[in-house]
């Protein structure tokens, strides 16, 4: 892995002069601007023992992470595309046959290469925010002229991130080097640890983030209570430790913590399908902001097709029809939540859960990380799982019914795991990987993905469910080994 470079100052005066300019500079321009960030972006020009000597750099440092992944585009392969690539790994998307982008194509035939240095690399950006996340452990632990309240929400923070990241990489590439230091000689020779170490690593993350984070959604200053949905929470470590032990078979756990966030009703509510993904939904319990000036959501700008349809290069993909042909015949999200062209070529169904991809329009809408109908599922499965079928129905219809669609009646676990896994493919669709994080854990991939990818154009190998390395990061580390297939 690469080290993370940061410019060291050359005086300790010259970083307070350097520090403050930028602090005043970057402030005017929130005023001026009106940014939607509310907190001021940390400088790399400052080093890193600095930044965690006050509130606001300490802040912002960790913001920035939120910034990054908000300001890359869909098909940059930064965070946010987990909603656009594993989408097309797997039999959501269906893609423009004229498609230039070559990354685009590789993804949907399933035919990665790890030379092929242009694909997204989700591995070098997952482990640059890994990076940031144990600077700040590392950082806030021996600062002691920060604000005690805001140092415990960094610290639950960067835990927060550092677990997130790696249930990514664990789930695109399996087995992943396990690094909690910023040391680089020993990170350069890590060897991947398994899976079921990088989630006792997550989990451990979580449950230490629960112990820091506020229940509350914080402001600028985390010291203050806001309805911006957009910094982590108790809950959202909550919700994401939910999907963990869920993923880890723990189904007593995932439970439990899946109970605490639906039970939390003054914050969480399930509401109109046309609502969801609105700002400060209350059925977000983490988001994102729009930090690309004039534009709403970057799955808006790549999903929502023109009146001309998919073309070469903008708005490639379009929704699949194993996906379309998955939605019951009065299931309203096919109504709300699929849009709809109709060419010379045919008629295009695209993902519609965001409506804003026009220039200037009002931000209405900010990207969902984590909401509470998946809280919903997971409990559901959780429940079956343990033979509580009753239960399970009754989360399950909780979804079912606000989709405008009769209660499941299944009474055996195969029948009812088969209604949790339909759910989860129209109710989760193009939402950060899920599908094809599903079809892995679930042990239904190949029996899939053997009758897609030759319709995509491509043949299909096991292997393939877990991404390659590239090139480049095997270069660097002599301990780190490929994953098979390529």
């Amino acid at each position: 892995m690469k080290e993370c470079r940061h410019i060291d100052s050359i005086t300790v005066r010259r970083n307070k002069i350097a520090l403050f300019l930028i602090i005043l500079i970057v402030s005017m321009q929130i005023i001026s601007c009106k940014k939607l960030v509310e907190v001021i972006p940390p400088s790399t020009t400052i080093n890193s023992a600095n930044v965690y000597e006050n509130d606001a750099t300490a802040i912002a440092a960790i913001t920035d992470i939120y910034v990054g992944i908000s300001r890359q585009n869909m098909g940059s392969g930064g965070i946010s595309s987990l909603s656009l690539f594993p989408a097309l790994s797997s039999d959501e998307l269906s893609l423009y046959n004229g498609a230039t982008n070559n990354s685009v194509l590789y993804f949907y035939k399933n035919s990665l290469s790890s030379n092929n240095l242009n694909n997204p690399d989700f591995w070098t950006v997952l482990y640059q925010n890994i990076y940031t996340a144990n600077q700040a452990l590392e950082q806030l632990s021996l600062s002691h002229s920060i604000t005690p309240a805001v140092k415990q929400q960094l610290l639950g923070e960067a835990k927060f991130i550092r677990a997130f990241c790696y249930f990514y990489l664990v789930n695109l590439y399996g087995d992943v080097p396990l690094t909690i230091s910023t040391d680089y000689k020993i990170n350069s020779l890590l060897f991947r640890s398994s899976k079921g170490q990088v989630y006792q690593q997550i989990i451990s993350d979580l449950t230490d983030a629960q112990g820091l984070l506020s229940s509350k959604f914080l402001n600028a200053t985390l010291l203050s209570e806001t309805a911006e949905r957009v910094r982590p929470t108790y809950w959202a470590a909550t919700a994401l430790l939910s999907r963990a032990y869920l993923y880890n078979k723990n189904y007593l756990k995932s439970e439990s913590e899946a109970t605490a966030v639906i039970n939390n009703n003054l914050q969480f509510q399930i509401v109109l399908l046309d609502s969801v993904f609105y700002k400060n939904s209350y059925e977000a319990i983490w988001q994102l902001q729009p930090v690309n000036q004039g534009w709403n959501t970057e799955d808006a700008r790549i999903f929502i097709l023109p009146a001309s349809g998919p073309n070469a290069y903008a708005q490639p993909v379009y929704l699949s029809a194993q996906l379309i042909n998955s939605f019951e015949l009065s299931d309203k999200r096919k109504e709300k939540w699929v849009g709809t062209v109709s060419t010379v070529n045919g008629t295009y169904y695209y993902p519609n859960k965001y409506r804003s991809a026009t220039y200037n329009d009002p931000i209405t809408e900010y990207e969902m990380v984590l909401r509470l109908s998946e809280q919903y599922l997971i409990r559901a499965e959780a429940e079956i799982m343990q033979n509580n079928f009753n239960d399970a129905k009754n989360d399950i219809n909780k979804i079912r019914s606000r989709a405008g669609l009769p209660p499941v009646n299944g009474n055996d676990q195969a029948s009812l795991l088969a209604a949790i896994s339909h759910e989860r493919q129209v109710e989760l669709f193009t939402e950060w990987g899920q599908r094809w994080f599903d079809l892995k854990r679930t042990g239904a991939i190949d029996a899939v993905m053997n009758v897609v990818t030759p319709q995509k154009g491509g043949t299909w190998n096991a292997n393939w469910q877990w991404y390659p390395i590239s090139i480049n990061e095997l270069s660097l580390n002599p301990n780190l080994i490929q994953n098979q297939g390529y």
